[in-house]
């Protein structure tokens, strides 16, 4: 006989769950310390939202189930922030929470919640074992069917009188270890249709999402674009699934890539607002959606529905490669005017980056970024064993075309929901990961502000990494100083932070190192320090960047824009 604890985290050893994030408290306190005993890695955070949003990724960086462990009550309130993350991005994620003990049911026990009827409508899967017996079934059961099929959120109520109990039959031992997710591919005759449709443009353009990182179908969509010369691009968190270096690849151009072409096929990608619902794209394009996730198929372009591929991505892309080989297709030539867009826009680009501050300004966020990417190039860190977290408005839009990608996954950031806290969880579990990587986090001073204590969590836990706060003293920009003046009787706009906000000291006295900085020359030495920090020491250092205010910028979002503007 065995402690119900002790059944629980055998359970996870027999699943191979390696590492669970979460944060303890009476009665999970004991299940915890079970999983540190058996080898699992528990990682312990400051805040339930914060560590729901690392499990969330932790899913989408590893392909395996996140594994999230919290109390019950208020800690599955918060920990519902990530379980909305990882279900809207489709990443697979357990968790699990203690709950009232069976004889403290309607008495008002403590943090006591029917939290199995609560996330009844947010999981794949919500149960509550009646017996220690049936743990390990269901544990099993939760963490197969978060990544089997469209990958999500399930969930296991663990009562206190379970984890608590000294006479339990461990039966997890029963259990069959993970499993890959079943693959299919799609129906030949769709493959057909699509194939011919496709064969049939004059301007065809691919767009690469975050599904298609997920799916490790880089191979199989690079030898497509390759082989059929297939212009393309990639959203956010697609950066790198194909290089960006590559020559087909036409972000620079992606408003007129998306508005001319009368072919699209998304791979990976969905017509939610990251592609303005498909509404920048011609009337009559047709659109070839591969997915396996069914009712993306036609969403937001019904008429597209006979276009669409049911399957996995890499095996259908697969398909569609021999069916175009079988027609001898002949890519038409590219657009041209795309061409010359692309070189003009990149020119453009390049002579922002380039153009130093002045003296006595403060810096913008291309010349922050320009700094940083080239002494990291300086540096003896591969690109490959980088990533890229990035939160924040500004922050997180500008970032997107100032570091070129050329490997998936290497990019983070607040995804599907646009979540803002999402960054230094995501820099957690990114270097929890992949701990001999590097990881650069890139924070909006409002962005950072949602997790910030998560600073001490990455200090007591040895994660090297470099984090950058893009401080202008507010959301979205800053605003004018005489309104901080004693006297003032304009009251701070609803974006106003708090001027000349310290973050480096907040992060010194957390155990990390910190730095402010006002100029260039500042920068240069900081970042160089931060990466010598890493690489020597195994510290990590936040950098405070005092950045321009923007005053004189207006408040804009291009999905909600005309639908034939855009800054995609």
């Amino acid at each position: 006989m065995v402690a119900g604890s002790d059944v629980i985290a055998q359970t996870l050893v027999e699943l191979e769950i390696d590492t669970v994030f979460g944060i303890v408290g009476i009665p999970v306190v004991q299940v915890a310390d079970a999983l540190i005993a058996k080898g699992i890695k528990f990682i312990a955070f400051r805040n339930e939202q914060a560590a729901s949003y690392a499990a969330s990724i932790y899913g989408f960086l590893t392909k395996k189930p996140g594994v999230l462990l919290v109390v019950g009550g208020p800690g599955v309130v918060h920990a519902t922030a990530g379980i909305l993350n990882a279900n809207s991005n489709c990443w697979p994620l357990l968790v699990l929470a203690g709950s009232a003990s069976f004889d403290e049911n309607q008495k008002g026990g403590f943090q006591e919640l029917d939290q199995v009827s609560y996330l009844a409508g947010q999981t794949k899967f919500a149960a509550r074992p009646f017996d220690i017996s049936q743990v390990p079934r269901l544990i099993e059961k939760a963490y197969r069917v978060s990544y089997f099929g469209k990958p999500g959120t399930t969930y296991i109520d663990l009562p206190a009188n379970l984890i608590q109990t000294q006479n339990a039959t461990d039966l997890s031992k029963s259990i069959e270890p993970p499993r890959d997710a079943p693959r299919s591919q799609a129906d030949p005759a769709k493959i057909a249709i699509a194939a011919k449709i496709l064969s049939s443009a004059k301007n065809p353009l691919v767009i690469i999402g975050k599904g298609a990182a997920y799916a490790d179908a880089s191979e199989s969509i690079s030898e497509l674009v390759n082989k059929y010369k297939l212009p393309f691009l990639p959203t956010p968190m697609g950066k790198g699934v194909v290089p960006d270096s590559h020559e087909l690849n036409f972000s620079s151009s992606r408003s007129l890539a998306i508005s001319s072409a009368d072919v699209i096929v998304l791979c990976g990608a969905r017509l939610n607002w990251i592609l303005h619902s498909g509404e920048r794209f011609l009337d009559d394009a047709k659109i070839i959606t591969i997915d396996n996730h069914a009712e993306e198929i036609g969403n937001n372009r019904s008429i597209s529905t006979k276009y669409g591929l049911y399957g996995d991505l890499d095996l259908v892309v697969r398909q569609l490669s021999s069916e175009l080989h079988a027609l001898n297709y002949t890519p038409p030539p590219i657009y041209q005017e795309l061409i010359v867009k692309r070189k003009i826009n990149t020119q453009k680009a390049e002579a922002i980056d380039a153009k130093p501050t002045p003296a006595g300004a403060l810096l913008s966020y291309h010349r922050v970024y320009k700094i940083i990417r080239d002494a990291l190039i300086d540096s003896s860190v591969e690109e490959k064993g980088i990533t890229y977290v990035s939160e924040g408005a500004n922050t997180m839009d500008i970032s997107r075309t100032s570091f070129p990608l050329n490997y998936p996954r290497k990019r983070l950031d607040a995804g599907t929901n646009a979540t803002m806290g999402v960054g230094l969880p995501y820099a957690i579990a990114a270097k929890v990961a992949n701990p001999n990587e590097l990881v650069v986090a890139l924070e909006g001073d409002s962005a950072i502000g949602f997790t910030g204590m998560e600073l001490e969590t990455i200090a007591r836990n040895d994660l090297a990494m470099i984090i950058v706060v893009l401080n202008n003293s507010g959301i979205y920009h800053g605003s004018d100083p005489k309104l901080y003046e004693v006297g003032s009787n304009t009251p701070l706009p609803s974006t106003a932070l708090s001027q000349n906000t310290r973050y480096d000291l907040v992060a010194q006295g957390l155990g990390i190192n910190g730095a402010l900085v006002h100029n260039e020359e500042e920068l240069e030495k900081a970042i160089k320090d931060a990466i010598s920090a890493y690489q020597l020491e195994n510290k990590s250092t936040l950098i405070n960047v005092k950045i321009d205010l923007g005053l004189n910028t207006t408040l804009s979002f291009g999905w909600q824009n005309n639908k034939k503007k855009s800054k995609l």
